[in-house]
Formats: structure tokens, C-alpha cells, sequence
């Protein structure tokens, strides 16, 4: 009989021992949830804010892009007003420079004119 009780106490013993083993493993399971959940949102949180840094970023690139933009067209657009300058003043060169070649053609047509006159005074 002594056997059966010390038996028992054993068995006793194992039960409690057990049951605090399963009461320890489910806090555990508890606390590791906890701290999933806690990992999780903070996971969330830096994902936000890297999503928020970015898009400043990309923003601010954005920004920074049409500033280039707008400084290369008003560059481009000065060049060809210079362009524009220059072209003008070579057709007034040019247009000049047909008016002089006209005056000095008629002129030399003029001179052999008189020329031929004079060349057909001599020879008469």
C-alpha cells in the first residue's frame, strides 16, 4: 500500500509539474505573440514612414527636375532669341550687300555704255 501512495504522490507530483509546465509554455506562446504583434506594427510603422521618405524624396527629385527644366528652356530660348538676333542682321547684311552689288552692277553697265560710246566716237 505504501507502494500505491508513493505511486500517487509520483503521479501527483507529475500532474503538477505538468500543468506548470503547460501554464509556462502557454504565457510564452502569449508573450511571443505579444511581441509578434508588437514587431508587426512596428514593421508597419517603418514601412509607413520609409513610404513617406520616399515620396518626399521622389517629390522633392520631381520638383527638382522641372526647376532644371524650366532653367534649360529658358536657356534654349535665350539661344534662339540670339539666333534669331543674328539671323536678322546677316539678312539686313545680306539685303545690303544685294543692294550694293545691284548699284555697282548698274554702275559698271553704265560705265560700258559710255564706254562703248566713247569706243564708237574714236572708231568713227
Amino acid at each position: 500500500m505504501e507502494e500505491n501512495v508513493l505511486l500517487q504522490e509520483i503521479v501527483k507530483a507529475l500532474e503538477l509539474f505538468s500543468e506548470k509546465i503547460h501554464h509556462e509554455m502557454h504565457e510564452m506562446g502569449e508573450r511571443l505573440r505579444a511581441e509578434m504583434h508588437d514587431m508587426g506594427n512596428q514593421l508597419r510603422a517603418e514601412m509607413h514612414e520609409m513610404g513617406d521618405q520616399l515620396r518626399a524624396e521622389m517629390h522633392e527629385m520631381g520638383d527638382q527636375l522641372r526647376a532644371e527644366m524650366q532653367e534649360f528652356r529658358a536657356e534654349v530660348n535665350e539661344r534662339f532669341d540670339r539666333l534669331d538676333t543674328k539671323i536678322a542682321s546677316l539678312r539686313v547684311e545680306l539685303t545690303e550687300t544685294q543692294e550694293t552689288v545691284d548699284f555697282l552692277s548698274a554702275k559698271t553697265m553704265q560705265h560700258e555704255r559710255k564706254l562703248r560710246g566713247i569706243d564708237g566716237k574714236i572708231r568713227a
